[in-house]
């Protein structure tokens, strides 16, 4: 491997260790599951010492963008069903256990134009094409979740059009598509179910449920999925670890 060394006058050595490692996953030189160069041997190509590498390699291990594996290596992070459930699904029940939706049916798949929220929710051009998605998904037998999520049309061509859409979408993005999901932020609300909604979830028109209102993003924040789940919270809480 050719040496090529950081440039001078970039910031502390590691913060630009770690923007390089970011920069290959972004522009696919390292794909998700890939195992990454040694700390030496990145050292010796960036021209900077192991240390700084470890302390790179730690904080991109702690925003979960890498994971390593003792005895094994460094890879870089891949969605696997038990990686969204514990990252990006928060409901549990009486006794605290997460447990995948039992079923996800999907109630509609459209291609349209971007309303003027989802033009400004994910960054697009006005005039875009948005593909829109309605599921239910149930826990345990019981309809749970009301979820309505937005992708840009052109970011995942195909999607949809053979109603394939997984409990594990995320997995999907990044098998199919090239898009990892890295980061979500989630705003959180009680309010009463819309007479469409309280149906699906066979409550009562009015009724308490929780609204989460999720934005995700890749890597290099883009924001890639625009998520509003509705939630029926009588048997279910959202569980929120701070660690």
């Amino acid at each position: 491997m050719n040496a090529t060394p950081l440039p001078p006058g970039g910031g502390p050595l590691y913060k630009q260790v770690k923007s390089d490692v970011i920069g290959r996953i972004v522009d696919g030189t390292w794909n998700p599951g890939d195992r990454l160069p040694s700390e030496t041997a990145l050292a010796r190509e960036l021209g900077v010492s192991q240390g700084t590498v470890r302390k790179a390699f730690d904080e991109l291990t702690a925003e979960n963008v890498i994971l390593r594996h003792q005895g094994r290596g460094t890879f870089v992070s891949a969605h696997t069903p038990q990686r969204e459930l514990f990252h990006f699904f928060h409901l549990v029940d009486a006794d605290d256990q997460r447990q995948l939706p039992t079923t996800a049916r999907v109630n509609d798949v459209a291609r349209r134009g971007a309303s003027r929220d989802e033009t400004e929710h994910l960054g697009l051009a006005s005039g875009a094409r948005v593909i829109a998605i309605e599921r239910l998904r149930t826990l345990k037998g019981r309809p749970a979740i009301l979820e309505k999520i937005v992708l840009p049309a052109a970011l995942v061509p195909g999607l949809g059009t053979d109603t394939r859409i997984p409990n594990e979408l995320y997995q999907l993005l990044e098998t199919d598509y090239g898009v990892t999901i890295h980061r979500a932020v989630e705003h959180l609300k009680a309010t009463a179910a819309p007479p469409a909604i309280a149906k699906h979830l066979r409550l009562p028109s009015g009724a308490s449920i929780l609204e989460i209102d999720r934005l995700a993003e890749t890597i290099d924040g883009t924001p890639v999925e625009w998520r509003v789940s509705y939630c029926d919270t009588r048997f279910h809480a959202y569980l929120s670890e701070i660690v």
